[in-house]
């Protein structure tokens, strides 16, 4: 049976000075440099949450050419003004080189990714968009590669707890079954969509 669990927290923002400036004044940290992604235009700043989980804010790179395809974690519908905002979550799972036609309609087709001297496997919507608008997680198979979060600096943050809010609850716990998810991860019924963390950083217990 597939065994998934957290990997890492997701902030989209229009730029990454932007999206460090938000976890500075919710965590009182700062991040990490990370890389940039060829394939998607993208490139991120990265924040370890303890040993096996990281933070990333993720944006568009100016520098880049646009992609031929939509960019990932539907970085395209932001525009200049908008805020920086957890958004999105990333389930670390197994064989996803053999993920089947059902599980890769619900969570995108499989493709390879890299960053310097990493290669994944990830589950993409051919548009760009997020499962559920967001609350159901991508899924990456890090293969080979060591996990980013055993690279990063430590910085006395760890993640305590994820809240996941959905009208329908059962729906997002039916995407986390099929990938045999365990996690400190509760479902909470809910008219709007969204994600609340709960992270232990040096000046306490703070939400993001």
């Amino acid at each position: 049976m597939r065994r998934s669990i957290i990997d890492h927290l997701v902030i989209v923002s229009p730029t990454l000075a932007a999206g460090a400036q938000l976890v500075e004044r919710q965590l009182g940290v700062s991040m990490q440099q990370g890389g940039n992604h060829p394939r998607m235009s993208t490139h991120n700043l990265l924040l370890r949450l303890g040993d096996c989980f990281y933070l990333e804010v993720i944006a568009p790179d100016p520098l880049a050419p646009k992609p031929r395809r939509p960019r990932w974690f539907g970085l395209d519908k932001l525009n200049a003004q908008a805020s920086p905002r957890l958004a999105h979550w990333v389930a670390r799972t197994e064989f996803l080189d053999a993920a089947d036609e059902e599980l890769q309609s619900a969570f995108g087709v499989i493709e390879p990714m890299n960053r310097g001297e990493l290669s994944w496997s990830i589950s993409i919507h051919t548009d760009g968009q997020l499962p559920l608008d967001g609350v159901v997680p991508s899924l990456i198979d890090w293969g080979d590669s060591k996990p980013p979060a055993q690279r990063l600096d430590e910085k006395g943050c760890q993640l305590q707890r994820l809240e996941i809010f959905h009208p329908e609850p059962g729906a997002v716990e039916h995407h986390l079954e099929m990938i045999g998810f365990c996690g400190p991860v509760k479902v909470i019924r809910n008219d709007q969509y969204g994600l609340r963390s709960y992270i232990e950083t040096p000046d306490g217990l703070k939400i993001l």
